[in-house]
C-alpha cells in the first residue's frame, strides 16, 4: 500500500494496527486511547516512554514497532475500504450502549446501513436445535415487535433461534443485525450467504474480527458480549442447560442489561436453560411480544413517564432508597438492604411501594434503579 493511500485514511489505519500488537486487548487499549488521545499518539510515542506505561514494560512496547504489525494493518485497511465496509473505533462513531461496556472490542466491521443506535434494541437468541414450540415462539415474538417504531433485531446468525429471528424481520420489513464470529470475508455457516445478503439491504453483519479469521470455537463467545452489550434487552427463546444463549444471557445482566426468557415444559433439555434463568431471577418471564414490550416500557413507543409530583410524598425511608439510586445506574438489594439500615422485610415492602408509584425499576439479580 503506498504512502499517499495509508494518509488518507490515516486515523483508521493506526486504529486498526492497535488491534495487531500482542498482549494489546480491549481493556489496555482503551486505556492506551485515554492517555495518548489517539491510536496515531501511541505509535508516535517513543518506546522509552511508551514501556513505562502502567502495564506495558518493554516487551509489550516493542509490539508498536513490528514491521508485522503494520503489514496487517496495512491489508486490512485495503480490505475495508476497498469492500466499502464501515469501521467503528472507541474512539469515533462507535455504537452508544456497547462503548458502555468496557471488554467491548477497539475496533467493529459492518456491512450495510443498520442504525445501531437505534432506540429500541432486542437481542433474540436460542439453541441450534430448536423444537417447533421454539420457532412459533421466536417467529411470533418477532410479528409482535412490529407495532414498535425504531426497533432492531440482534442475533448471532447462527443455525436455529438466531436464524429463524433474522429471516423473520427479513420478512416483515424489521431492521436485523447478525453478530459474526469470524471476519467479514466469509460465512459461516455458508449456508446464511443468502440471508446475510438480504439482511445487509435492510440492517446489516457485524464482527470484531479482521478478514481472513476463521469461525474457531473460541470466538463464539466473544461475539455473544457484542450481542449482549450493544442491545437493550436479551431475550432467551429456547435453549439448553449449556450454551452459547446463556452466555449471552448472563453477560447481559452484567452488563446491568434486561434480560427475558420464555419458559418450557420442565422435563423438556430444550427449555432447561430458560427455566434456570428464570429460577434464578436473571430472566424475567415473557410468554409474547407483548410480555417483552410491557416490561422494557415501550407501550405506545414511549417509556412511562415518571410523574415529578410523586417526589413531593415520599416516606423518609423511600427518600433514603431514591437518594442512593440517583446516584448510580442500578443498585444490589444487598447495597440498599446496608446503606438505608432497614429490616429487609421492611426494605422489600419499601421497594414494592416504590415500583407501585413508577418510581423505581426492577431488574433481574435483584437489582433496583430509578425510571
Amino acid at each position: 500500500m503506498n504512502t499517499s493511500y495509508k494518509d488518507e485514511h490515516e486515523e483508521l489505519f493506526y486504529e486498526l494496527a492497535l488491534t495487531f500488537v500482542p498482549g494489546i486487548g480491549a481493556k489496555m487499549g482503551r486505556a492506551l486511547l485515554e492517555h495518548f488521545g489517539d491510536a496515531k499518539a501511541i505509535f508516535k510515542t517513543p518506546l522509552k516512554e511508551l514501556k513505562n506505561v502502567e502495564g506495558i514494560g518493554e516487551v509489550k512496547a516493542k509490539g508498536f514497532r513490528d514491521e508485522e504489525v503494520m503489514k496487517h494493518a496495512e491489508k486490512e485497511l485495503a480490505f475495508v475500504v476497498k469492500h466499502d465496509i464501515r469501521t467503528f473505533s472507541v474512539n469515533r462513531e462507535y455504537p452508544k450502549r456497547l462503548a458502555n461496556c468496557n471488554d467491548a472490542p477497539l475496533v467493529l466491521f459492518h456491512k450495510g446501513n443498520a442504525d445501531l443506535d437505534t432506540t429500541k434494541i432486542v437481542a433474540i437468541v436460542g439453541t441450534r436445535k430448536n423444537t417447533d414450540y421454539g420457532q412459533k415462539l421466536c417467529e411470533e415474538l418477532v410479528e409482535g415487535l412490529q407495532v414498535l417504531d425504531n426497533v432492531l433485531v440482534v442475533s448471532g446468525l447462527a443455525l436455529g433461534i438466531d436464524a429463524i429471528a433474522h429471516k423473520k424481520s427479513v420478512q416483515l420489513g424489521i431492521p436485523t443485525v447478525g453478530v459474526l464470529g469470524h471476519g467479514l470475508d466469509r460465512m459461516y455457516p455458508h449456508t446464511h450467504k443468502g440471508l446475510s445478503e438480504q439482511m445487509m439491504e435492510h440492517g446489516g453483519i457485524l464482527a470484531e474480527f479482521p478478514s481472513d479469521t476463521l469461525p474457531d470455537k473460541t470466538n463464539f463467545p466473544m461475539r455473544n458480549r457484542i450481542v449482549a452489550g450493544m442491545s437493550d434487552v436479551t431475550v432467551v427463546v429456547e435453549s439448553h442447560a449449556t450454551g452459547g444463549s446463556l452466555i449471552t444471557a448472563h453477560i447481559a445482566s452484567g452488563y446491568n442489561r434486561e434480560v427475558a426468557s420464555f419458559p418450557g415444559r420442565v422435563n423438556d433439555s430444550r427449555s432447561a436453560g430458560c427455566n434456570e434463568l428464570i429460577r434464578t431471577n436473571i430472566a424475567a418471564l415473557i410468554t409474547n411480544a407483548d410480555d417483552l414490550i410491557e416490561m422494557m416500557n415501550w407501550k405506545d413507543g414511549k417509556p412511562k413517564a415518571v410523574q415529578k409530583q410523586l417526589f413531593l410524598h415520599l416516606t423518609n425511608d423511600e427518600q433514603r432508597i431514591v437518594d442512593l439510586l440517583q446516584t448510580k445506574d442500578s443498585v444490589h438489594a444487598d447495597e440498599l438492604f446496608h446503606h438505608t439500615g432497614l429490616q429487609s422485610s421492611m426494605l422489600a415492602a419499601t421497594l414494592l411501594q416504590l415500583e407501585m408509584q413508577g418510581v423505581i425499576k426492577t431488574l433481574p439479580g435483584k437489582f433496583y434503579r430509578m425510571y
